[in-house]
Protein backbone atom coordinates (compact mmCIF):
# COMPACT_ATOMS: atom_id res chain seq x y z
CA UNK A 1 0.00 0.00 0.00
CA UNK A 2 2.84 2.47 0.67
CA UNK A 3 4.43 1.32 -2.75
CA UNK A 4 1.70 2.06 -4.29
CA UNK A 5 0.80 5.45 -2.61
CA UNK A 6 3.89 6.29 -3.56
CA UNK A 7 3.61 5.63 -7.02
CA UNK A 8 0.38 7.60 -7.45
CA UNK A 9 2.31 10.39 -5.65
CA UNK A 10 5.48 10.78 -7.90
CA UNK A 11 2.76 10.51 -11.06
CA UNK A 12 0.95 13.16 -9.48
CA UNK A 13 4.44 15.26 -9.18
CA UNK A 14 5.21 14.10 -13.15
CA UNK A 15 1.89 15.65 -14.38
CA UNK A 16 2.53 19.09 -12.27
CA UNK A 17 6.00 19.31 -13.84
CA UNK A 18 4.91 18.34 -17.30
CA UNK A 19 1.76 20.54 -17.31
CA UNK A 20 3.72 23.35 -15.81
CA UNK A 21 5.98 23.06 -18.72
CA UNK A 22 3.46 22.48 -21.21
CA UNK A 23 1.76 25.67 -20.20
CA UNK A 24 5.46 27.93 -19.47
CA UNK A 25 4.46 29.66 -23.00
CA UNK A 26 1.27 31.35 -22.34
CA UNK A 27 3.66 32.91 -19.62
CA UNK A 28 6.76 33.96 -22.05
CA UNK A 29 3.69 35.03 -24.47
CA UNK A 30 2.13 37.39 -22.32
CA UNK A 31 5.66 39.50 -21.86
CA UNK A 32 6.02 39.30 -25.50
CA UNK A 33 5.82 43.40 -25.41
CA UNK A 34 9.45 42.64 -22.85
CA UNK A 35 12.71 42.27 -25.19
CA UNK A 36 13.97 38.76 -25.03
CA UNK A 37 17.23 39.29 -23.57
CA UNK A 38 15.51 41.40 -20.43
CA UNK A 39 12.97 38.49 -19.66
CA UNK A 40 15.71 35.78 -19.92
CA UNK A 41 17.63 38.18 -17.22
CA UNK A 42 14.69 38.35 -14.93
CA UNK A 43 14.96 34.38 -15.49
CA UNK A 44 17.87 34.01 -14.64
CA UNK A 45 17.71 36.75 -11.29
CA UNK A 46 14.80 35.27 -9.83
CA UNK A 47 15.66 32.34 -10.24
CA UNK A 48 18.41 32.24 -8.29
CA UNK A 49 16.69 34.04 -5.28
CA UNK A 50 13.75 31.20 -5.14
CA UNK A 51 16.24 28.09 -5.82
CA UNK A 52 18.45 29.88 -3.00
CA UNK A 53 14.94 30.08 -0.88
CA UNK A 54 14.54 26.60 -1.23
CA UNK A 55 17.84 25.17 -0.64
CA UNK A 56 17.55 27.44 2.89
CA UNK A 57 14.50 26.12 3.59
CA UNK A 58 15.86 22.31 2.87
CA UNK A 59 18.72 23.15 4.91
CA UNK A 60 20.44 21.89 1.95
CA UNK A 61 23.34 24.32 1.43
CA UNK A 62 26.16 22.40 3.15
CA UNK A 63 25.42 19.77 0.52
CA UNK A 64 24.92 22.49 -2.32
CA UNK A 65 28.62 23.68 -1.25
CA UNK A 66 29.93 20.35 -1.32
CA UNK A 67 29.59 20.81 -5.50
CA UNK A 68 32.64 23.30 -5.43
CA UNK A 69 35.08 21.44 -4.11
CA UNK A 70 35.62 19.70 -6.69
CA UNK A 71 37.34 21.52 -9.97
CA UNK A 72 35.58 19.10 -12.45
CA UNK A 73 31.78 20.16 -11.25
CA UNK A 74 32.67 23.79 -12.20
CA UNK A 75 33.71 23.27 -14.74
CA UNK A 76 30.52 21.22 -16.31
CA UNK A 77 28.23 23.62 -14.99
CA UNK A 78 29.80 26.47 -16.59
CA UNK A 79 29.28 24.10 -20.03
CA UNK A 80 25.96 23.19 -18.84
CA UNK A 81 25.16 26.79 -17.82
CA UNK A 82 25.42 28.24 -20.91
CA UNK A 83 23.80 25.78 -23.02
CA UNK A 84 20.73 25.95 -20.82
CA UNK A 85 20.80 29.96 -21.39
CA UNK A 86 21.18 29.80 -25.18
CA UNK A 87 18.45 26.94 -24.85
CA UNK A 88 15.68 29.37 -22.64
CA UNK A 89 17.22 32.61 -24.75
CA UNK A 90 15.81 30.43 -28.24
CA UNK A 91 12.72 29.59 -26.43
CA UNK A 92 11.28 32.64 -24.90
CA UNK A 93 12.50 34.39 -28.49
CA UNK A 94 10.51 31.35 -30.30
CA UNK A 95 6.99 31.67 -28.09
CA UNK A 96 7.32 35.77 -28.77
CA UNK A 97 8.29 35.21 -32.46
CA UNK A 98 4.98 33.21 -33.31
CA UNK A 99 7.09 29.95 -33.96
CA UNK A 100 5.73 27.74 -31.11
CA UNK A 101 5.11 25.19 -33.36
CA UNK A 102 8.32 24.58 -34.18
CA UNK A 103 9.70 24.69 -30.72
CA UNK A 104 6.98 21.98 -29.79
CA UNK A 105 8.37 20.08 -32.43
CA UNK A 106 12.09 20.70 -30.81
CA UNK A 107 10.78 19.06 -28.08
CA UNK A 108 9.05 16.14 -29.53
CA UNK A 109 12.95 15.56 -30.98
CA UNK A 110 14.31 15.94 -27.83
CA UNK A 111 13.62 12.35 -27.03
CA UNK A 112 15.59 10.94 -30.07
CA UNK A 113 18.45 13.42 -29.72
CA UNK A 114 19.17 12.22 -26.46
CA UNK A 115 18.64 8.33 -28.08
CA UNK A 116 21.71 9.55 -30.72
CA UNK A 117 23.74 11.23 -28.07
CA UNK A 118 23.89 8.08 -26.10
CA UNK A 119 24.88 6.34 -28.76
CA UNK A 120 27.76 8.59 -29.61
CA UNK A 121 29.35 9.62 -26.29
CA UNK A 122 28.07 7.11 -24.31
CA UNK A 123 28.65 4.01 -26.62
CA UNK A 124 24.86 2.14 -26.07
CA UNK A 125 23.77 0.63 -28.86
CA UNK A 126 20.44 0.96 -31.03
CA UNK A 127 17.87 -1.88 -31.99
CA UNK A 128 16.29 -1.92 -34.96
CA UNK A 129 13.38 -0.47 -34.03
CA UNK A 130 15.08 2.66 -32.44
CA UNK A 131 17.64 2.76 -35.61
CA UNK A 132 13.93 3.03 -37.69
CA UNK A 133 12.43 5.44 -35.08
CA UNK A 134 15.65 7.86 -35.39
CA UNK A 135 15.49 7.36 -39.17
CA UNK A 136 11.93 8.38 -39.40
CA UNK A 137 12.66 11.54 -37.67
CA UNK A 138 15.60 12.27 -39.55
CA UNK A 139 13.60 12.21 -42.59
CA UNK A 140 10.75 14.48 -41.28
CA UNK A 141 13.49 17.03 -40.65
CA UNK A 142 14.64 16.89 -44.12
CA UNK A 143 10.80 16.72 -45.72
CA UNK A 144 10.36 20.02 -43.86
CA UNK A 145 14.06 21.48 -45.41
CA UNK A 146 12.80 19.93 -48.78
CA UNK A 147 9.71 22.00 -48.66
CA UNK A 148 10.36 25.29 -46.81
CA UNK A 149 13.31 25.40 -48.17
CA UNK A 150 15.32 25.74 -44.84
CA UNK A 151 16.40 23.77 -41.71
CA UNK A 152 14.05 24.28 -39.12
CA UNK A 153 16.32 25.54 -36.93
CA UNK A 154 14.77 26.24 -33.42
CA UNK A 155 13.22 22.84 -34.21
CA UNK A 156 16.88 21.65 -34.18
CA UNK A 157 18.83 23.41 -32.01
CA UNK A 158 15.95 23.44 -28.80
CA UNK A 159 16.70 19.76 -28.74
CA UNK A 160 20.51 19.89 -29.08
CA UNK A 161 21.12 22.32 -26.88
CA UNK A 162 19.24 20.65 -24.63
CA UNK A 163 20.01 17.22 -25.05
CA UNK A 164 23.77 17.95 -24.31
CA UNK A 165 23.02 19.61 -21.32
CA UNK A 166 21.24 16.51 -20.23
CA UNK A 167 24.05 14.57 -21.26
CA UNK A 168 26.71 16.39 -19.22
CA UNK A 169 24.42 16.83 -15.92
CA UNK A 170 24.45 12.91 -16.48
CA UNK A 171 28.28 12.61 -15.89
CA UNK A 172 28.63 14.70 -12.91
CA UNK A 173 25.19 13.40 -11.28
CA UNK A 174 24.45 16.78 -9.41
CA UNK A 175 20.86 17.09 -8.04
CA UNK A 176 18.58 18.76 -10.28
CA UNK A 177 17.80 21.65 -8.19
CA UNK A 178 21.56 22.48 -6.91
CA UNK A 179 22.47 22.02 -10.24
CA UNK A 180 20.45 24.40 -11.51
CA UNK A 181 21.13 27.36 -8.88
CA UNK A 182 24.66 27.18 -9.84
CA UNK A 183 23.80 27.22 -13.74
CA UNK A 184 21.67 30.42 -13.02
CA UNK A 185 24.42 31.89 -10.22
CA UNK A 186 27.01 31.45 -12.98
CA UNK A 187 25.36 33.57 -15.44
CA UNK A 188 23.84 35.98 -12.73
CA UNK A 189 26.58 38.35 -12.88
CA UNK A 190 25.71 39.18 -16.78
CA UNK A 191 22.29 39.06 -16.54
CA UNK A 192 22.46 42.17 -13.35
CA UNK A 193 24.98 43.91 -15.60
CA UNK A 194 22.88 43.36 -18.87
CA UNK A 195 19.12 44.40 -16.65
CA UNK A 196 21.32 47.33 -15.25
CA UNK A 197 23.23 49.11 -17.84
CA UNK A 198 22.57 47.53 -21.33
CA UNK A 199 18.39 46.81 -21.75
CA UNK A 200 16.52 49.95 -23.33
CA UNK A 201 13.61 48.94 -22.85
CA UNK A 202 10.57 51.10 -21.25
CA UNK A 203 10.27 48.38 -18.46
CA UNK A 204 14.11 47.44 -17.96
CA UNK A 205 13.73 49.51 -14.71
CA UNK A 206 11.64 48.35 -12.18
CA UNK A 207 10.92 51.15 -10.27
CA UNK A 208 9.32 52.85 -13.35
CA UNK A 209 6.74 49.07 -13.50
CA UNK A 210 3.35 48.80 -11.45
CA UNK A 211 3.46 46.53 -9.30
CA UNK A 212 1.56 44.09 -11.27
CA UNK A 213 4.17 43.91 -14.04
CA UNK A 214 7.02 43.34 -11.39
CA UNK A 215 5.30 40.51 -9.69
CA UNK A 216 4.53 38.61 -13.28
CA UNK A 217 8.81 39.47 -14.15
CA UNK A 218 9.79 37.81 -10.48
CA UNK A 219 7.21 35.15 -11.23
CA UNK A 220 9.94 33.59 -13.97
CA UNK A 221 11.47 32.08 -10.96
CA UNK A 222 8.65 29.79 -9.86
CA UNK A 223 8.13 29.19 -14.00
CA UNK A 224 11.73 27.91 -13.89
CA UNK A 225 12.27 26.27 -10.88
CA UNK A 226 8.70 24.48 -10.10
CA UNK A 227 8.49 22.27 -12.78
CA UNK A 228 11.94 21.05 -11.96
CA UNK A 229 11.12 20.42 -8.18
CA UNK A 230 8.06 18.35 -9.36
CA UNK A 231 9.84 16.59 -11.94
CA UNK A 232 13.49 15.97 -9.20
CA UNK A 233 10.30 14.25 -6.69
CA UNK A 234 8.63 12.32 -9.85
CA UNK A 235 11.96 10.71 -10.49
CA UNK A 236 12.61 9.54 -7.10
CA UNK A 237 9.08 7.75 -7.00
CA UNK A 238 8.56 6.50 -10.81
CA UNK A 239 10.35 4.14 -12.88
CA UNK A 240 12.62 6.06 -15.41
CA UNK A 241 10.30 4.44 -18.08
CA UNK A 242 6.81 5.12 -16.63
CA UNK A 243 8.42 8.71 -16.05
CA UNK A 244 9.36 9.22 -20.13
CA UNK A 245 5.24 8.13 -20.35
CA UNK A 246 4.75 12.22 -19.05
CA UNK A 247 7.47 13.55 -21.58
CA UNK A 248 5.47 14.24 -24.78
CA UNK A 249 2.38 16.03 -22.41
CA UNK A 250 4.44 19.56 -22.37
CA UNK A 251 5.04 19.40 -26.35
CA UNK A 252 1.97 18.24 -27.11
CA UNK A 253 0.32 21.04 -25.04
CA UNK A 254 2.18 23.55 -27.23
CA UNK A 255 1.62 22.15 -30.13
CA UNK A 256 -2.21 22.44 -29.22
CA UNK A 257 -1.91 26.38 -28.03
CA UNK A 258 -0.14 26.96 -30.88
CA UNK A 259 -2.59 25.96 -33.53
CA UNK A 260 -5.89 26.54 -31.49
CA UNK A 261 -5.47 29.63 -29.49
CA UNK A 262 -2.67 31.52 -30.98
CA UNK A 263 -3.17 30.93 -34.39
CA UNK A 264 -0.33 29.26 -35.63
CA UNK A 265 -0.39 28.10 -39.00
CA UNK A 266 -0.47 24.66 -39.63
CA UNK A 267 1.42 24.18 -43.31
CA UNK A 268 1.27 20.55 -44.99
CA UNK A 269 4.96 20.51 -44.50
CA UNK A 270 4.58 21.03 -41.01
CA UNK A 271 1.75 17.91 -40.63
CA UNK A 272 4.06 15.78 -42.75
CA UNK A 273 7.09 16.47 -40.43
CA UNK A 274 5.35 15.99 -37.32
CA UNK A 275 3.86 12.65 -38.80
CA UNK A 276 6.95 11.68 -38.99
CA UNK A 277 8.50 12.61 -35.79
CA UNK A 278 4.95 11.15 -34.09
CA UNK A 279 5.67 7.93 -36.19
CA UNK A 280 9.43 7.62 -34.40
CA UNK A 281 8.07 8.41 -31.33
CA UNK A 282 5.41 6.29 -31.25
CA UNK A 283 8.25 3.32 -31.98
CA UNK A 284 10.69 4.77 -30.00
CA UNK A 285 8.10 4.50 -27.04
CA UNK A 286 6.29 1.59 -28.13
CA UNK A 287 9.86 -1.01 -29.25
CA UNK A 288 9.01 -3.57 -25.70
CA UNK A 289 5.31 -4.42 -27.26
CA UNK A 290 6.27 -4.33 -30.45
CA UNK A 291 9.15 -6.97 -30.04
CA UNK A 292 6.26 -8.82 -28.25
CA UNK A 293 4.13 -9.22 -31.58
CA UNK A 294 6.80 -9.79 -33.66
Amino acid sequence: MKDLSQTQLGIVYALGAYLLWGIAPIYFKYLEFIPVYEVLAHRVIWSVVFIAIVITFMGAWRKALVVLKTPKNILFLTCTSLLITVNWSIFIWAINDGRMLEASLGYFINPLINVLLGLIFLNESLSRVKWIAVSLALLGVLIQVVQVGSLPWVSLVLPITFGFYGLLRKKIKIEALIGLFFETLLVLPVALYYLFFVAQGQNANMLNNNWSLNLCLMFAGLVTATPLIFFAQAALRLKLSTLGFFQYLAPSMMFLMAVFIYGEVLSLARVITFIFIWAGILLFAGENKLKKWL
